[in-house]
């Protein structure tokens, strides 16, 4: 059981990302996993890449030779049932709820199992190479850590614990604003954001509607190295989710999820000012709540024509919008000077009986995938829907509820299981499907075919 039942934690016992990396060493060329490393701890070979397949092997070799089982099931459609046992209910409910009936959920899953593979024989897949290039990098795998919030909800490993399982696997983490860590560097007075990071760091944005206040966060995320800036759109409201409404569960009206704004100069200076010259966040937790909530939850959105503040404010790094849905949005996205899009429906958590992301993914890249990165999320939960939704024209996807799943049931470890598993898932069915490598894969290897027996899900 996850012994951190309670989301409400003491100041002193957050988690430090400046040690993030504390347990790793430099090494001349990236690790790979091996089999004496079921829990993923990284060791140094002469190959240049991690090599992912090989999990599926640890995995084995483990159970065989020690009689070590996985910390947590390979099993997809068997990781929710085993995180709702572990976790706290308003922890496992906050993750897994989605908005009103859950129909964007359901229809999320029900699109993959629609597209099916067709794969090729008598192909040489070896070595397999799933790096992709991403603004001008090329990154190890085209997973990327979808920014998830309040990650204090699930385990008290909170971001801390996601992040080091990203490390180990040189996959990207994307911070969120609502994230529960925030750091001071031992050299400065001033609070930052993930410093120090390794491998890349990205910054998810929730959208103040104060400038300065926005531009107090991207000033510190591009001092703390942070490469792409993600911006959301779809959350400049609250949803309707029934879990959460039922028991009344709001983190961030208690201060939970907030620390990003609350160490910020520029909100505690407004927040002082509004509330009284001394007013400190600290002696007023729900009012500063209330204060912060009004900024990046507003329920005013901001306009297309905004987007020229955060070119102006973020400079020449690439910014990437989350949340386009429609053909119409990418275009005038493309239009607005942007460098990316993500295809995404905040995995059903938003607006209930939306179009699910996999359904409007070809449709996008073939509108605007000649001028911006296109990427996608919502529904990943195994190897072959990442393989789908690259075929079908993504340059990367994002993961998140699985791998908060794990964190949720063993923390770190749980997390870097889930994801070396979901790597090595990718690694092989790769090969299964007859590609080498991520440009081999597009639409002929897919064939979408629509009938009762898909209605099965797995949430």
């Amino acid at each position: 059981m996850n012994p951190s039942k309670s989301i409400n934690g003491d100041e002193a016992d957050r988690p430090n990302l400046n040690n993030l990396n504390a347990n790793s060493k430099e090494e001349k060329t990236p690790p790979i996993i091996t089999t004496t490393n079921i829990d993923t701890t990284t060791t140094v070979t002469n190959r240049n890449k991690i090599a992912y397949g090989q999990y599926q092997i640890d995995i084995y070799f483990q159970a065989l030779t020690a009689g070590k089982k996985p910390i947590t099931t390979t099993d997809p459609n068997k990781l929710e049932q085993q995180a709702r046992e572990a976790m706290s209910p308003q922890g496992f409910n906050y993750l897994f709820g989605g908005a009103g009936e859950q129909a964007t959920m359901h229809a999320n899953r029900l699109a993959f199992r629609q597209w099916k593979v067709i794969p090729r024989m008598l192909r040489d897949t070896l070595p397999r190479n799933l790096s992709v290039k991403l603004f001008g990098k090329t990154y190890d795998s085209p997973i990327l850590m979808a920014p998830i919030g309040v990650q204090s909800a699930y385990h008290a490993d909170a971001e801390t614990g996601v992040a080091k399982a990203c490390a180990a696997l040189n996959v990207p983490f994307i911070y969120s604003t609502a994230s529960k860590t925030e750091t001071r560097p031992p050299t400065s007075s001033a609070p930052t954001l993930v410093p120090d990071s390794k491998p890349s760091r990205w910054f998810q944005l929730y959208w103040p509607v104060d400038d300065d206040i926005t531009a107090s966060l991207l000033s510190r995320a591009r001092v703390a190295g942070c490469e792409v800036l993600v911006v959301t759109l779809d959350t400049f409201t609250m949803a309707w989710r029934p879990l959460d409404l039922d028991t009344g569960f709001l983190p961030f009206a208690v201060g939970e999820g907030n620390a990003l704004g609350f160490s910020d100069s520029v909100f505690r200076q407004k927040f002082a000012d509004k509330f009284g010259g001394e007013a400190a966040v600290e002696d007023n937790i729900l009012a500063a709540s209330r204060y912060w909530a009004g900024e990046v939850f507003s329920g005013h959105a901001h306009k297309w024509e905004d987007l020229a503040t955060l070119r102006k404010l973020w400079g020449d790094r690439p910014i990437v919008l989350k949340g386009v849905l429609s053909v119409e949005d990418a275009v005038l996205a493309a239009r607005s000077g942007v460098d990316g899009i993500i295809v995404s429906n905040h995995g059903g958590r938003q607006l209930d009986g939306a179009v699910p992301s996999l359904e409007m993914l070809p449709e996008i890249v073939d509108a605007v995938g000649d001028r911006l990165t296109v990427m996608f999320d919502s529904g990943i939960r195994t190897g072959v829907d990442v393989l789908k939704a690259l075929a079908l024209g993504a340059k990367a996807v994002l993961v998140g509820r699985p791998v908060i799943y794990g964190l949720g049931i063993t923390g770190t470890e749980g997390a870097k299981h889930v994801l070396a598993s979901l790597l090595a898932d990718v690694d092989q069915s790769m090969g299964l499907l007859g590609a080498q490598t991520v440009a081999e894969l597009n639409r002929s290897m897919l064939r979408k075919i629509s009938y009762g027996g898909d209605v099965k899900t797995s949430l």
